[in-house]
């Protein structure tokens, strides 16, 4: 099956100077990553804050460009797109961002904000748009007779759903969830999840997944590939990866999760970089399990 996304060898370097006068270095905060995302699947990008996951995200969508690779979606290079090329290419490729309370300008009522991409890529008339806003409240969960409110009058969670609505408003296949729960109450979180997953359903989208919650992404990811200091280490359906985690780190990571029952023993495993070799390329162990020992 041709993949909908293709990542190959994805790098962004970041230039920091110390100082006024002091000497410029380079962090590679995505380094060489590949990973490709089938239509309709649930794709996972674990790993600690720091592990390049929303860098990765953001340059595969052109917010922040890439220093080299490759990004294939739907078989074009949208590393070589040109600026009215990329923004075509965006109405099928959108983010729902992590912060619900930054992510929506507090100046505009939120009629306006889920409006705006249909603003901005000349979609229907006046009349028409906002026939399309109140449906996209509705979808997510919201009241449409709300859309004049301002987003301080929502709580974090319908916020959430606000910046989604925006992401759904023009249709697009590809949806990238950066840490779409990460700042909501666990409450909350179930309600947004569950939303995702049946707006994945019924519009046939397509998720790039990225968390730090490994029982989230059990959950909801048919795959994952788990990221330490900018490279993928491992990655392989979800099942696999949790049954027999290869990468020490991976294992670092798993042992990390909160046990529900206080009485089962915790075996926390403490990783140590220098048992491993961090540049190690990707090797098959099982179907489609890779990791990088």
């Amino acid at each position: 099956m041709t993949p909908l996304l293709e990542v190959s060898r994805l790098t962004k370097e970041f230039t920091r100077k110390r100082g006024l006068f002091g000497e410029a270095s380079t962090i590679r905060a995505v380094d060489e990553v590949s990973f490709a995302i089938v239509e309709g699947e649930t794709f996972g990008l674990v790993g600690e804050s720091g592990s390049g996951k929303t860098t990765t995200g953001r340059c595969i969508l052109r917010l922040i460009e890439p220093t080299s690779g490759e990004v294939r979606f739907k078989g074009d290079n949208v590393l070589a797109f040109s600026r009215a090329r990329l923004r075509q290419a965006r109405r099928e490729m959108q983010i729902v961002f992590q912060d619900p309370y930054s992510s929506l300008n507090p100046r505009m009522r939120v009629r306006a904000i889920v409006e705006e991409p249909l603003v901005i890529h000349k979609i229907g008339t006046r009349v028409e748009r906002r026939a399309r806003v109140a449906e996209l409240f509705e979808l997510v969960g919201l009241d449409p007779s709300h859309l004049s409110r301002y987003p301080h009058q929502f709580s974090g969670g319908q916020r959430q759903r606000i910046g989604l609505a925006r992401a759904l408003a023009l249709n697009p296949s590809l949806v990238i969830a950066d840490e779409p729960v990460s700042a909501l109450d666990v409450s909350v979180q179930a309600q947004v999840i569950n939303l995702l997953m049946d707006l994945q359903e019924r519009l046939k989208l397509t998720y790039l997944f990225i968390a730090h919650d490994l029982r989230l992404v059990r959950h909801i990811c048919s795959r994952v590939a788990v990221m330490y200091l900018g490279r993928i280490v491992e990655t392989g359906p979800t099942e696999a990866i949790f049954a027999a985690p290869a990468h020490p780190y991976t294992r670092a990571l798993l042992s990390a999760i909160p046990v529900p029952d206080p009485s089962v023993p915790r075996q926390r495993i403490v990783l140590d970089p220098d048992s491993f070799d961090r540049r190690a390329p990707l090797k098959e162990l099982k179907a489609g399990h890779f990791a990088a020992v």
